[in-house]
Order: structure tokens, then sequence, then C-alpha cells
């Protein structure tokens, strides 16, 4: 699939608040209730998460998030999942999937019967026909246009034209239009393709885009019109219908349209106000295997880990797993009857420059001149204190915790050893501010604004900004804090003139080797920034179809030194766990090192000793 935006990238305000009112976890007695579904409807379980939900299209680029896609995993189902050991399972309740044919690569999806909307409305070939034409990128026939202020200044264009607000190189290599016959849709490749297994799946109800868009009132007849419009590449219809999948389902609060909260998996959303909380409640007509165990289920956001801790200590929530500091692990262990368990996560922290913003890294700036931005950029890239943020904020958590210094590969895993020997980055991108100040001596430029994007709600990522700022000071750098307009997230795909440089984490959300494509390859959809290197995307094409370990190690050298050379990005540490649960509210907690992280298995979790009582 791909790399995720993490929904607990981290930064600003060690005293935010957290808003806790009236929503406990429930306990259930012995005269539990239970409904015809099966289910609990006394027990309830509350999650504290450090990002607000914003978007309920998880594939798109606007709603690509961690903070999204945890609630979304819980809301909607899909083909396949991951289980602890990372290995890929089918969900057959929903449907099934096979390579029917190697050359050309061919993969068959059939849904279940039991695969439903809870409108009632079969899931079926149509849903995945939608997201394939998001996706590939096969009907885009035009682009949002921006000026200096961030308004769009090509509306009329935008309205006539087709814009699906996504871009997946995997999904794009299959260009033929899919072929539906009656509950099986038929993928077919423009060459193998290694990943294939991941590479799509399920996401928003086509039925309800089509009646939005095309304004058709019958489920059955807006699906038709809907495939007819995909099929036939009717523009003034996928006109409409990507209008409305791009952007109809990103909300931060309460929709009032219910048709927005049509879901295919266990549970619904039942409450959400904006900055506070949303409560997912259990879809009684759901009819898959992986059901809700608890009736009810909150999550609550606050990017404070302390302010997290005092919500577990106190009973207002009742599983945790915050950007961890010291102070918040020494509180959590010295808790009276709570679990906390420790390990590495998925997610890793880095930084990456704009390219096209008319900033101080954009060549356009200095009339052309791309050495003289290169150089501007290699300039503050090594002035990014990664030791000293390690030292200072990761290694009391992790007295281990190294700098991480591959682009693609986890400390660890088989290739990391040798892309770190051979890609330059740690060389590079050690901390220099002499060499800092003598690149900027050469360009032409001794005093550099930058405007640091990250979420000012984050404890660990405030700490980071301001080793940052004081480290760059040194080399003539004078780092400002972006003031985020909505969304921090948001502003990350949708602001991108105003901010010059962007500090958070990536989340794998998938195994798969190519997951990498669709961060550093031109306009993809996690690559916000201009970056654009034809040479690395072409080797990312070469990925694509490489099966053997070998040449897959040599490619992602390959794009990885291009990377370091281009004076793209750094990346800074391994996220550091902890993970801390009152095992009387919530049982059986298994945490995936990618996503979804803690909202793993939620159909295995058990009812604590207090619901149990």
């Amino acid at each position: 699939m791909r790399i995720t935006r993490k929904a607990a990238f981290a930064a600003v305000a060690a005293t935010s608040v957290f808003a806790l009112a009236a929503c406990s976890s429930g306990g259930g007695g012995s005269d539990e209730e239970t409904d015809d579904a099966g289910i609990n409807t006394d027990t309830s379980i509350t999650i504290a998460w450090n990002q607000p939900f914003y978007s309920a299209n998880g594939t798109s680029i606007t709603g690509n998030a961690t903070a999204n896609n945890i609630i979304t995993y819980m809301l909607n189902s899909e083909f396949n999942y991951y289980d602890p050991e990372l290995n890929v399972v089918q969900n057959e309740s929903f449907g099934t999937y096979e390579k029917i044919s190697d050359d050309p690569l061919q993969v068959k999806y059939t849904y279940a019967d039991t695969a439903k909307w809870s409108d009632g409305t079969p899931a079926g070939p149509a849903d995945l026909l939608l997201e394939w034409a998001a996706q590939s990128g096969k009907f885009n026939n035009v682009e949002a246009e921006y000026d200096d202020e961030g308004n769009i200044t090509n509306q009329d264009a935008l309205d006539a034209g087709v814009y699906f607000d996504a871009a997946d190189p995997s999904v794009a290599l299959i260009e033929e239009t899919p072929e539906i016959d009656g509950k099986s849709i038929t993928m077919t490749y423009t060459k193998p393709f290694a990943d294939w297994e991941t590479a799509i799946d399920q996401n928003l109800p086509a039925h309800i885009v089509a009646q939005r868009a095309l304004g058709i009132e019958d489920a059955e007849e807006a699906t038709d019109a809907l495939v007819a419009a995909i099929q036939d590449n009717t523009v003034e219809d996928l006109s409409k219908i990507a209008k409305v999948w791009s952007t109809d389902w990103n909300y931060a609060s309460m929709p009032s349209d219910e048709d927005l909260l049509v879901t295919s998996g266990a549970y619904n959303i039942t409450e959400f106000e904006q900055d506070q909380f949303i409560t997912l409640t259990a879809n009684e007509n759901f009819e898959g295997d992986n059901k809700a165990v608890f009736n009810k289920v909150t999550v609550r956001w606050n990017g404070d880990p302390m302010g997290q801790a005092q919500a577990l200590q106190n009973g207002e929530v009742d599983l945790i797993n915050p950007q961890a500091t010291a102070d918040f692990k020494t509180a959590v262990e010295a808790m009276d009857g709570i679990e906390v368990a420790s390990g590495p996560e998925g997610t890793y922290e880095h930084v990456d420059l704009q390219f096209t913003n008319g900033g101080p890294f954009d060549p356009a700036t200095y009339g052309g001149d791309a050495e003289k931005a290169k150089k501007v950029r290699q300039a503050f890239l090594k002035t990014i204190p990664r030791e000293q943020i390690i030292e200072n904020l990761i290694k009391p958590l992790d007295p281990e915790a190294e700098i991480r210094n591959s682009y693609t590969q986890v400390p660890g895993s088989p290739m990391y050893d040798a892309i770190v020997e051979a890609n330059g980055q740690a060389e590079t991108y050690a901390t220099d501010i002499p060499g800092a100040t003598a690149l900027l001596a050469e360009a032409g430029v001794p005093a550099v604004s930058v405007r640091l994007l990250f979420d000012p709600a984050n404890t660990r990522r405030q700490n980071e900004y301001e080793l940052i700022k004081a480290s760059a000071a040194q080399a003539g750098f004078d780092v400002q804090p972006y003031q985020v307009q909505t969304d921090w997230g948001t502003d990350l795909s949708n602001a991108t003139s105003f901010y010059d440089a962007a500090l958070f984490g990536w989340q794998s959300t998938s195994t798969a080797v190519t997951a990498s494509d669709a961060t550093y390859r031109t306009a993809a959809t996690n690559n916000y920034y201009g970056y654009s290197n034809p040479e690395v995307d072409a080797l990312f094409d070469e990925l694509q179809t490489a099966t053997e370990p070998d040449d897959q190690e040599r490619i992602l050298t390959e794009i990885e030194t291009k990377i370091v050379d281009d004076a793209f990005s750094v990346t800074i540490f391994q996220f550091p766990g902890v993970t801390a649960w009152n095992p009387e509210k919530i049982g059986n907690v298994s945490k995936l090192t990618i996503a979804p992280t803690i909202f793993y298995g939620f159909w295995e979790w058990t009812a604590g000793d207090a619901a149990a009582e």
C-alpha cells in the first residue's frame, strides 16, 4: 500500500488540555444487555490519541493520515489485513482474491454475500472500480493552481474537468479498465508487480458517491451510472464523481448528512465533537467475521503525553500510546494496576523540504539557479541536530536508540546496514555548523528564514523544534513555526506555499517493498513538496518488477543515494513506543509496529475485569 502520514506526528505545547467531559469507560453488571446481534450494549472503552480525525477518505492525498486510518480501520472492511506477525490475511467474510494470471498479471476480487454497507446496500465491484478510477490517475485532466495566498485560481477549470485527489503509482500500473462479472472484478497490470496483494482495497461506498454526484436517488441506479461513467470515460459525470470522492468525506465534526456515515465494517460514527472526541458504536447489521467486542469505542485527542497519563490514572481513558517522553514512561510505570509495554514502532521522524513553493529551498527564488538552492538545502539539513535530539529526547526512553539513516528501511531489517553504508546520509548530514555556514556563503545567502510545519499540540515535536531552531541559528537560519491554519495534517498537503520545511513522522501501513514509491516519486500521494528526479522515478519503475532481494537492495540503495544528493530530506529516529492500559477495562491488547498500531485486532479485545463483574 503506502506509507502513511502519521497521526501521532508530534509537536508543540506541553500545556495542552485534555477534554474529558463525561466519557469514561462503562462497565457492565451481571444483568448485561445483549442485542440481537450478540453485542453487549453495556460495554465501552475510551482510547487516547494525539491528533484528531479529519477525513473518512484515507486514500486521498488530503486524508491519507494515521489519525484518519485508525478510525476507518474500525469503520470499514477490506479484503485483507495484517496479523501480529505481519502476514497478510484474507478477510474471506468480506471477499476473496486470487492471482489468475502471471502474464499479464491479473488479480480477481470476489465479494462475499456478507459484504454490505450499513445502509443495507451490498458492497460490490463498483466500490473497487471507483477506487481504481480515483487512485490510478487515468481520468485526471486538470490540477488545482494556487496564488501566493493559497487561493485556487482555476476553479472553473476544476469544475469542468476531472480531478481525483489521489495518486498511487502501484494502482497506475492497472491501465485497462477493470472488468466486472457479477460479484467479481478483475484487475490487469501492465507489468509484473511485486506488491500486487496490497496494491488496492475497498474504500468509499460507490452508491453514495454516485447519488451525491449525479443526483440519482435509487442506490442501484446510481451505482450503474457510476460504472457507466468510468467505463465510457464520461467527463461530465466523472468531474462530479471526482469532486464528491475528493471532498465530501473530509469532515472534522459530525456531518449533518447521514449518508457520509455509511460504513462497511464493525462500527459506525455516532458522536463527533471537533478537536475533542469521536465515538463509534457497534454496527448491528454487520455480518462479517471481525465483529465489535465493545459496543462503544470513544477516541479522545490530546498531544501531551503527560495529559494522557493523567487521564489514564484518573480512569478517564483506558488505553494510551502517545509519542512518549521519559517523564511519561516513568509516570505510567509507577501507576498501580496499569499494564505497560515498550518497544520500537514502525514510524520514523524526519524533515522534508519544499522545492516549488517560492521559498528558500526553491530554485525559482534564485532566478532558477538549482545549484544555489541545493546548497541552501544542504546547509539547512546539516544544521538538524539529529544526535542531540536522540540524546535529549529518545535515549531516555530507549538507551540503545541511534540515528536512523535510511529513507526506506527500518533499523535491524535485512537491507538496512548495507543501504546506510552506501547512501551517504550519515556523512553528508551529520550536524556540521561550519559546513552549513560555508555552504550559505558559497550560495551568497548568509541569512535565511525558514517556516517549519509541525503539529502544534505535540510535546515531543515542540522540543525538537526548539533544538532545531537553536542549532540552525548558529549557521544563519531563522527557523520560525508555521502557524497552522486548519488541521496541521491537512495543511501538510494543502498549504504547501506557506511552509518551507516539515517535521513529522512517516508510519508504514504495509510491508510492501515499494511502499516508499508514494513518497519520493514525482507528484505521488505523499510527495507534497514538488520534489522530482526522473532517475528516481525510473528506479521505482524498476523496483516494481524486482522480485529478488539483491535487486531490491541495489535499487533502493540507488534511490536513497539520489535523495541524499538532492538534499530533499533527513531521517532522524525510529519511534520508541510505550503503550499503557487499564486491564480492568480492556484485555488482549496487541499492538502492531505498523498502522493501525494499538487499534489492531479490535475484534479480539476482551472486556476487562470491571466490565465482567
